[in-house]
């Protein structure tokens, strides 16, 4: 007679391997499986991705502020009749780049001005003039300067970011066969979730760097266009004073 019973451990070992072990395949959920090595990556990366888009928000803000105040600062300034009175209604309220070049070469003109221009040398008008396109050449720099905050970072997260996300998918697929190796399990559905989850190190990489790669290019582009307009604003206003000492 063939014996028929089954063995109940075998029965049950056939049951675990046909089930499947359910896995939270949600962002959060890979987040939390992940090697924790690689939960430190996708935490950098995150981090990284929030401050740059705080930079974002920023500059952009602060361009678009900027050029309207340029704008009205322009018109303002050649429909003045005084320069002095001009001057005197600007100081206060300098709170973009082309007013605190003005305001600053100004001060230094009130500064260097002699009781009786025209009868000065012209070794001294001369000294002046360079002393005046000085001040304005080292507040615009100090004013770009400023501007230039924070792009340095996009331009970090835009070239490092998927390098850290593949670094992490690197770490997390070495553990996920290891962990194969170690169950001795090669079946897809054990499988699939670890390199999933490393791959998401790659995936959160990209989302930082992608937007700080666009926005650093764009603010550098806007950069280079507000730069070149300070510095002629800065010649003309040159030449206006050179008139006024010479004159």
């Amino acid at each position: 007679m063939v014996n028929t019973a089954v063995d109940p451990v075998s029965a049950n070992d056939v049951v675990n391997v046909a089930t499947p072990v359910s896995h939270d395949m949600s962002f959060i959920g890979m987040f939390w499986h992940a090697d924790p090595v690689v939960q430190i990556v996708m935490a950098m990366l995150l981090f990284a991705s929030f401050w740059a888009w705080a930079i974002i928000f920023d500059k952009y803000l602060t361009f678009r502020q900027f050029k309207a105040k340029a704008a009205k600062f322009e018109a303002d300034f050649w429909a003045s009749e005084a320069l002095d009175k001009f001057h005197e209604r600007v100081k206060k309220r300098a709170n973009h780049p082309m007013a605190v070049i003005f305001v600053a070469a100004m001060d230094e003109w009130f500064r260097s001005r002699i009781r009786d221009i025209s009868a000065a040398n012209l070794t001294t008008k001369l000294g002046i003039r360079e002393r005046i396109n000085q001040i304005m050449i080292v507040t615009r720099n100090r004013e770009i300067e400023k501007l230039e905050s924070g792009l340095g970072f996009l331009a970090t997260v835009g070239s490092s970011a998927p390098f850290i996300g593949l670094f992490g998918t690197v770490l997390g697929i070495m553990h996920s066969f290891t962990s194969i190796a170690l169950s001795k399990n090669t079946s897809l559905v054990s499988v699939a979730p670890g390199i999933a989850e490393a791959l998401f190190a790659t995936a959160i990489g990209l989302f930082a760097a992608i937007p700080a790669v666009i926005a650093y290019n764009k603010f550098s582009n806007e950069l280079d266009k507000f730069s070149g307009k300070l510095e002629d604003f800065s010649v003309e206003f040159n030449m206006l004073m050179s008139r006024q000492i010479e004159g």
